[in-house]
């Protein structure tokens, strides 16, 4: 029998809000899926095609998150590894070992391994990385419909000029990160009794 290795990634390490979320997915051999590869790599459109492909052909796949409440208090790092490994421990099936993209790798009860540019060479970790980037995604545009004046749909929580400029102009939200220093200098503005939008 084949090794099942768990392909481990995640989306949202660095947005200034929202949550971040992990994907464990454990490919089936026999089920090819054409066109995995690191899914800043793809367009939305072929993500969510590739994720519900995904879905429907891997012998199991899992999702874990870390919210902001948990971010802030451990640091993005240490949430990202939460997330990861709330992922793994509910795959309906025990890996083998444990592939992640990266240099850091959380601890779990598999062998496992931290491989730089995973999400670009190895399938597993591409079919984890799609997943968590479309279940990221549609949780941003929630948080759009709920906010709208921040643009989340645009920047999905990434710290582009039209999020710093929102954030200047209405404060924080309750999913921005505290802890992220956009976010904090913004809120320490706001209490050293400037308007939101004064510089």
């Amino acid at each position: 029998m084949e090794a099942l290795i768990a392909g481990v990634d995640e989306a949202g390490r660095g947005p200034l809000a929202g949550n971040v979320v992990a994907a464990a997915v454990i490919l089936d051999p026999a089920k090819h899926i054409v066109g995995l590869r690191d899914s800043k790599a793809l367009s939305a459109k072929a993500r969510e095609r590739l994720a519900q492909e995904i879905r429907d052909k891997a012998l199991a796949f899992a999702l874990g998150e870390a919210t902001v409440e948990e971010i802030d208090r451990l640091n993005i790092l240490q949430a990202t590894m939460l997330a990861m490994q709330r992922a793994v421990a509910v795959l309906s099936l025990a890996p083998h070992e444990v592939w992640v993209d990266g240099n850091r790798a959380p601890m779990v009860p598999y062998p496992v391994r931290a491989i730089v540019k995973g999400d670009r060479d190895v399938e597993a970790i591409s079919a984890a990385s799609i997943l968590a980037k479309t279940v990221r995604d549609a949780q941003m545009m929630a948080l759009d419909a709920r906010y709208p004046a921040y643009g989340f749909r645009q920047h999905k929580g990434y710290g582009t000029a039209a999020h710093l400029a929102a954030l200047a102009t209405h404060g924080a939200c309750p999913e921005h990160r505290r802890s992220f220093a956009p976010v904090a200098q913004v809120l320490t503005r706001a209490q050293h009794g400037a308007t939101p939008d004064s510089r």
